[in-house]
C-alpha cells in the first residue's frame, strides 16, 4: 500500500470551506432580521394595532433565538447518533424551509398580506425552525472542523467559522440594503414597499446560500473521530491519511482509539468544572451584549442621529470592521493563545460600553458614538467571537464532546435570547444604564477567563481527557 508522506492541505481546506457555509448561514439567518424588523413592526401593527406590543415585537425580532436554544439542545443527540455530517444536512434543510416560509408565512392558506395573530404565530414558527437550524449548525460546524483539523492549526480553522458567521452578516447587510433601495426612488415609496414586500424578499434571499449548503455538504466526509468511535476504523484512517499523511494518521488513530474504550463515560466523568466552564464561556459571549449591537444595528444608528441610507451604510462599515478583526483572531489564536486574546477583548469591550453609556447619558450622538461601537465590536471579533467557539469545540474530551457541546451551545442561545429580547424594554428604561450592564459583564468575563479557563493552544483533542483528569 502506497504511503502518503504528507497530507493534502487542499483537501482539508476544501472540506472546511464547505463546512463554514453553515457558519455563513448562522450569521445570515440571525442578522437578516436587522433590516426587516422595522417593516415587520409596521406590517403587523397595521393589522393588530395595540395588540402588537413592544414585547411582541421583541419576541418576533428574536424568535429565531428560541429555535437556536432547541437546536443547540438537540445537537448532542443528533451529532452522536446521526453523525456530524447528517446533522449539518438537517440544518441546511431547516434553513431552506425557514427562508421560504418566512417569505410567505401565509403558506397558500391564510389570506395574503392580511396581518393577523394567526399569521404572526405562523411567521414566528418559521423563524423558530430556522433558529433550530442555526442552533444545530452553531454546535456542529465548529465540532466538525475541530475533529477534522490537525492540532497545530485547529484554532485557526475553527476561527474561520466565525469569519463565515460575520461574513454572512455582512452579506445580508448588503443584500438588505440593495433590496431596500430597489423598492423605489423616494423615502416614502421605499417605506411603503418595505412594509408590503421588502421584508419578505429579505427573508427569501437566504434560500440561495441554504440550497447551496444542502448540496455541497453531501460531498464532505464524516469526521474520523466520529467514525472511530462508531468502530469504522478503516474509513477513519483513510480520511486522516488524506489530511495528515500516513504516519501521522496512524498515530492520531491510535490516540483516538485509546479513548474509544471510554465511550460509555457519563457526562460528569471529568467533573462538573469542565461543564460549568463551557456553559460560562457561552454565557459571557452573549451577556456582553454583542447581539444587541448586531441585531438592532440600523435602529441604534438611527437613534444616534443617522437616518435611512446613512444608518444602513454605517451598519455595513461596522460589518467590514468585524471581518478585519476576525481575521486578526484567525492569525493569532494559534500563536498568542486563547486566554490572552479573550482577556484583551473583554477589556476592550468594557471600554467601548462605558464610553457609549457616557455618551448616552450626555445625549451625545454622531461620529464619536460610531467610533466606540467599532472599538467594542472590534474587541469582540478579535476575541470572544471566534475564540469562544474554538474553546467550546475543543475543550471537552472526545467521549463527552457531543453532549457537553450541546449543553454549552443551548446555554449560549438561552443567554442570546434573553439579552436580545430584553433589549427593547431595557433601552426604554435607560439606554445608558443598559450599556453599563454590558460593561460590567465584559469586566466579569475577563476575570472569569483569567481565573478559571485553561489554555488549550497546541493540545490534541485526545489530550483534553488528561487535562481534565488532572
Amino acid at each position: 500500500m502506497k504511503q502518503q508522506t504528507q497530507g493534502s492541505r487542499l483537501y482539508l481546506i476544501s472540506i472546511v470551506l464547505v463546512t463554514i457555509i453553515g457558519g455563513l448561514l448562522f450569521g445570515y439567518d440571525t442578522a437578516v432580521v436587522s433590516g426587516a424588523e422595522k417593516a415587520l413592526e409596521s406590517f403587523f401593527r397595521s393589522g393588530l394595532g395595540e395588540l402588537y406590543t413592544a414585547g411582541w415585537h421583541g419576541f418576533t425580532a428574536s424568535s429565531a433565538l428560541l429555535g437556536c436554544v432547541i437546536g443547540g439542545a438537540i445537537s448532542g443527540f443528533m451529532a452522536s447518533h446521526l453523525g456530524r455530517k447528517r446533522s449539518l444536512i438537517a440544518a441546511a434543510l431547516m434553513f431552506f424551509i425557514s427562508a421560504v416560509g418566512s417569505w410567505m408565512p401565509e403558506s397558500g392558506i391564510l389570506p395574503y398580506g392580511e396581518p393577523s395573530m394567526t399569521l404572526l404565530v405562523v411567521f414566528n414558527l418559521y423563524r423558530v425552525l430556522g433558529g433550530v437550524g442555526v442552533g444545530l449548525a452553531s454546535a456542529v460546524c465548529p465540532m466538525y472542523i475541530a475533529e477534522i483539523s490537525p492540532a497545530r492549526i485547529r484554532g485557526t480553522l475553527v476561527s474561520c467559522n466565525q469569519f463565515a458567521i460575520i461574513f454572512g452578516m455582512l452579506v445580508v447587510y448588503f443584500v438588505n440594503y440593495m433590496i431596500r433601495n430597489a423598492l423605489g426612488d423616494t423615502a416614502e415609496m421605499i417605506q411603503t414597499a418595505m412594509v408590503e414586500i421588502g421584508w419578505r424578499r429579505m427573508f427569501l434571499s437566504e434560500a440561495v446560500p441554504a440550497g447551496t449548503f444542502a448540496l455541497l455538504i453531501l460531498l464532505v466526509p464524516e469526521t474520523p473521530r466520529f467514525l472511530a468511535l462508531k468502530g469504522h476504523d478503516e474509513r477513519a484512517f483513510s480520511i486522516l491519511e488524506r489530511i495528515n499523511g500516513t504516519e501521522a494518521a496512524k498515530s492520531i488513530l491510535a490516540e483516538i482509539k485509546s479513548t474509544v474504550h471510554e465511550k460509555r463515560e457519563k457526562l460528569l466523568t471529568y467533573g462538573l468544572a469542565v461543564i460549568v466552564i463551557g456553559v460560562l464561556l457561552s454565557f459571557f459571549q452573549q451577556a456582553v451584549g454583542i447581539n444587541v449591537v448586531l441585531y438592532y444595528a440600523p435602529r441604534i444608528f438611527e437613534n444616534m442621529g443617522a437616518s435611512g441610507d446613512a444608518s444602513m451604510i454605517q451598519t455595513v462599515v461596522m460589518g467590514i470592521v468585524n471581518i478585519i478583526f476576525t481575521v486578526v483572531a484567525i492569525f493569532t489564536v494559534d500563536k498568542v493563545g486563547r486566554k490572552p486574546l479573550l482577556i484583551i477583548g473583554s477589556l476592550g469591550m468594557m471600554i467601548g460600553m462605558v464610553a457609549l453609556a457616557v455618551l448616552s447619558f450626555t445625549d451625545t450622538i454622531g461620529l464619536t458614538a460610531l467610533i466606540f461601537i467599532i472599538i467594542y465590536t472590534a474587541s469582540f471579533m478579535m476575541s470572544w467571537g471566534p475564540i469562544c467557539w474554538v474553546l467550546i469545540s475543543e475543550i471537552f474530551p472526545n467521549t463527552i464532546r457531543s453532549q457537553a457541546v450541546a449543553i454549552a451551545v443551548a446555554a449560549q442561545w438561552i443567554a442570546n435570547f434573553l439579552v436580545s429580547a430584553t433589549f427593547p424594554s431595557l433601552s426604554a428604561w435607560s439606554v445608558g444604564g443598559t450599556y453599563c450592564i454590558y460593561a460590567l459583564m465584559s469586566l466579569a468575563s475577563a476575570i472569569f477567563v483569567w481565573k478559571w479557563v485553561p489554555e488549550t493552544k497546541g493540545k490534541t483533542l485526545e489530550e483534553m481527557s488528561k487535562l481534565w483528569k488532572k
